[in-house]
């Protein structure tokens, strides 16, 4: 009979939180590691200060999203003295590290700004988000932009809409990383998802927002405005689901 297959303790999971109740979800869920950011329905933005503080108390390790608006990735001067503040806040909060990532008008990776993003970062741990994913066409190119620059991990969905969608391009990515740095698919990655990607990818790790539609609470709210009819928030059980199947 065959020996049972030893679980794979390497693959991590970090998951995106954006409220209180998100994030107590994602540690009792078992994440490995947070992304903190607000309105995840954008995209993921800068958390506020007291969220960072709230979550710089944690044992594992959380990176703060640092993106002061939703939109594209071109940041104005102002824009980009923001980020540094931003920086510099969860920093003081004790955060271990951001996520951060700014582009040019054609997709092109902004490294003069990248560079001095990094460097307000210093002594952080350093993940370069998804506007990697509007470098393409190359996007060999732009990894290598990454790996100079010292960031520990692109996370990509390889160009696509989500990571299955783009698995052809993750698959060239992580062979051209070479264990240089990490590369990290994220979105769309469900249960369902997951492993058709564990089997085509030499995976470590995966981000997910592990997320699930929630009741309307208030008809008012949504009615002024408030509140929007599509609202999700992190779910354990998803985490949970997420974790199992990383480790199998």
């Amino acid at each position: 009979m065959a020996a049972d297959k030893a679980p794979n303790p390497a693959r991590r999971l970090e998951v995106c939180v954006d409220d209180p109740a998100g994030l107590d979800a994602a540690l009792r869920g078992g994440a490995d590691r947070i992304e903190l950011c607000s309105a995840l329905a954008l995209g993921g933005l800068t958390p506020s200060l007291g969220f960072m503080q709230m979550a710089g108390a944690l044992a594992l390790p959380v990176y703060a999203m640092i993106r002061p608006r939703a939109g594209d990735f071109y940041f104005s001067p102002a824009e980009a003295d923001l980020m540094e503040r931003e920086i510099a806040a969860a920093r003081e909060a004790g955060l271990a590290g951001v996520v951060l990532g700014a582009g040019l008008p054609d997709g092109r990776l902004d490294i003069r700004l990248l560079e001095r993003l990094l460097r307000a970062a210093d002594g952080l741990g350093t993940t370069l988000h998804r506007a990697f994913d509007l470098a393409g066409p190359d996007f060999d190119a732009a990894l290598d932009h990454a790996i100079g620059l010292g960031f520990e991990r692109v996370l990509t969905s390889g160009g696509a809409r989500t990571a299955p969608d783009g698995l052809p391009v993750l698959a060239r990515l992580m062979e051209r990383a070479e264990g240089r740095i990490t590369v990290m698919p994220g979105s769309g990655i469900t249960a369902a998802t997951l492993p058709g990607l564990i089997a085509s990818l030499p995976i470590t790790e995966v981000h997910a927002s592990c997320s699930k539609p929630l009741p309307v609470r208030s008809p008012a709210a949504e009615r002024l405005g408030f509140a929007s009819p599509t609202e999700r928030r992190t779910d354990e059980g998803a985490v949970r689901a997420l974790k199992a199947l990383l480790a199998g």
